[in-house]
């Protein structure tokens, strides 16, 4: 203690904290963990009973494949566990270059870096990349890991898949260097970007695009190889793509692919990537694994796209308030978060096991829950799943909706905020996932 300050003077910190958390259950927001046993699979014990899992990202079932575990496996016998250093003093390995190669050559990119996790792959991609005088333009519902990194850097957000919104602030902001910053595929909402208008614009205004891929890559695109793909965008469209190996391929990290120049520059400079210990050998050999299937098994993708058709198809004959979403993400948007955790709640008894998805990870009033479908899904799960879902909605006596819900309120994101460089500001508009 210094300058006479008592301890009762500073407040009981104990009490303040619990007093938070209380006012976070009142308001139907309290977070609890769950404890899983076994392996990630749609069978899954949670809290020692059987349910089926529906709130995992491995799109592709591959997790588990025993090429995966096997790559894996081998791999730790030879390297052993942890990288043991950073990848710039002794912890890059002949594994990590040999993912880094196969990426870029799979993405069609000139080069890529891989990262321990896709939060550090975005932080370390916008700070490594702009700097005083710079300007960052981010999409409002973007990941929580790119939204934070605006905060660090400064940007300016525009509305949610608004690309007229964006274009008045790239004109707002000629001369000066700018980032623009989406999700590929929105993680919470299973929206895909206006991609080929955002490229456009990007090209016309001389701003660069990067794109966070993590939901997109493995499940959309030729070959599995994304939005950007899918919308034949190369890497002068789209010079920065950034993507994770913990959804779709099953793994863990992530990485940023994009010219030779990009990633030199973001070796040099991405603090993320130089002061963290580089991922284990044997994760780096698990993900090569899973690049392999999805290039070998296609029907995979197919069996998704089958299990994701079949899902719409039943809760638009329940009249379930679902979103307009083709990707495995599926939210089913309740409104309040009561109504979410009881839905929650009501799946978990039935066997369900599905994620309720409330403030601050999505903006008030399009509480919901996220059910995300895999290739490892069998038909008669998602048909029980629509059981479970169609017995709560009578139950909870919601009416039945026709055609598809919205997954934000209309006013949502209806001002602009300028976040000066280098100020961190939390914006009550932009809503953190």
């Amino acid at each position: 203690m210094t300058g006479g300050a008592r301890t009762s003077d500073l407040g009981d910190l104990g009490a303040i904290l619990r007093a938070r958390l209380q006012q976070r259950r009142a308001a139907g927001l309290y977070r609890s963990l769950r404890i899983r046993g076994g392996p990630t699979a749609p069978l899954q014990s949670l809290d020692g009973r059987a349910v089926v899992n529906f709130c995992s990202n491995d799109y592709l079932g591959l997790a588990t494949h025993p090429r995966v575990v096997e790559a894996f496996r081998a791999t730790a016998e030879s390297y052993g566990v942890g990288a043991g250093a950073a990848h710039l003093v002794s912890g890059h390995t002949e594994v990590h270059a040999a993912l880094e190669l196969r990426l870029a050559q799979w993405l069609g990119r000139e080069r890529a870096l891989v990262f321990s996790t896709g939060y550090m792959a975005n932080l370390g991609a916008v700070s490594g990349l702009v700097g005083p005088g710079d300007t960052i333009l981010q999409d409002r519902l973007n990941h929580a890991s790119l939204l934070d990194a605006g905060r660090l850097s400064g940007a300016r957000m525009f509305r949610y898949r608004d690309p007229g919104h964006l274009e008045r602030l790239l004109q707002r902001t000629a001369g000066a260097s700018r980032l623009v910053v989406t999700d590929g595929v929105f993680s919470m909402d299973g929206h895909v970007a206006a991609l080929p208008r955002l490229a456009e614009l990007c090209a016309r205004e001389a701003a660069w695009l990067m794109v966070d891929d993590a939901h997109g890559l493995g499940v959309l695109g030729p070959g599995g190889r994304g939005s950007t793909a899918q919308y034949g965008l190369d890497q002068e469209a789209v010079p920065i793509l950034v993507g994770t190996f913990g959804k779709a391929l099953g793994g863990f990290g992530a990485f940023v692919a994009g010219s030779a120049a990009l990633i030199e520059v973001l070796l040099q400079q991405a603090r993320t990537y130089l002061y963290t210990t580089a991922l284990p050998p044997a994760v780096a050999a698990a993900v090569l694994a899973a690049l392999d299937l999805l290039e070998q098994e296609p029907e995979r993708r197919e069996r998704l796209q089958g299990l994701i058709d079949r899902f719409r198809s039943g809760a638009a004959a329940l009249g379930l308030p679902l979103s307009a979403s083709e990707t495995p993400i599926q939210p089913l948007l309740l409104g309040t978060p009561q109504h979410a955790v009881s839905a929650a709640e009501a799946l978990l008894e039935a066997g369900f096991w599905v994620a309720a998805i409330r403030p601050p990870t999505v903006p008030p009033g399009t509480a919901r829950l996220r059910i995300t479908l895999s290739a490892a899904h069998t038909p008669e799960q998602v048909d029980g799943l629509l059981e479970a879902l169609g017995r709560w909605h009578r139950a909870a006596g919601i009416p039945p909706v026709a055609g598809e819900a919205r997954s934000q309120p209309a006013a949502f994101g209806e001002r602009d905020t300028i976040l000066p460089h280098h100020d961190v500001v939390q914006d009550p508009d932009v809503h953190q996932r």
